[in-house]
């Protein structure tokens, strides 16, 4: 329970807690920004990593000019770590397979695997691409495409594409509009709008899937 709240208060009050890792740890902050979306990409157990609001506070804060960061820098590290993490996971996927969710798994559920197996069925080798914006997709979206076996060739480049897509939006999202003193002075409100556009698309899946399959 205090690690949820810990990670809730990390995940609201991002900015501060960059802010802070990057007075202590300076340049380090790349690679603990690294290892951050590599575990959330490269890992299906832990969905619950920020993603989106981590990148657009990180653009915000290099845009502050007190960080002492590269923004083209941080983008190419983080691109490479999005790749790698969904590289891993999709590898992951191919060795252990489907039979790792269980409905009574409170982490790997089933109910993941099969709303994101019907994101792919719906749109195919795009879905790679798409689900970088879709939390826990985005986690489950490679696993699910290395059950599946899906070309790795093929697999690799919507990996890529996706992955680079994902990443320059939101720091340049964050980079420009993060510090504009209304969204600063708001910013845990900036935070949850993120959250909730990033939540409603696969909510809104699943329940039109749910309508579909029972008009069926």
């Amino acid at each position: 329970m205090e690690f949820i709240k810990t990670l809730i208060d990390f995940i609201l009050h991002i900015d501060k807690h960059l802010a802070v890792i990057t007075n202590e740890y300076q340049g380090w902050t790349y690679l603990i920004l690294f290892a951050i979306i590599f575990a959330e990409t490269g890992f299906v157990v832990t969905p619950f990593l920020p993603g989106d609001s981590l990148l657009f506070a990180a653009g915000a804060l290099i845009a502050g000019g007190h960080s002492g960061l590269d923004i083209f820098l941080m983008g190419l590290l983080l691109i490479a770590a999005a790749f790698a993490g969904n590289t891993l996971n999709y590898q992951l996927g191919k060795l252990l397979g489907v039979k790792v969710f269980k409905p009574e798994n409170k982490i790997l559920k089933l109910d993941y695997y099969l709303k994101t197996k019907s994101f792919f069925d719906e749109h195919g080798g795009k879905a790679v691409i798409f689900s970088r914006f879709l939390p826990i997709i985005r986690t489950v979206a490679p696993f699910v495409a290395g059950v599946g076996r899906m070309p790795f060739l093929r697999y690799s480049i919507y990996n890529i594409v996706g992955g680079a897509a994902w990443i320059i939006s939101f720091l340049v999202i964050g980079y420009f509009f993060g510090n504009i003193p209304v969204v600063k002075q708001n910013f845990t409100i900036v935070v949850l709008v993120i959250i909730l556009l990033s939540v409603v698309p696969p909510i809104y899946a699943s329940i039109k899937a749910r309508n579909n399959s029972k008009a069926a």
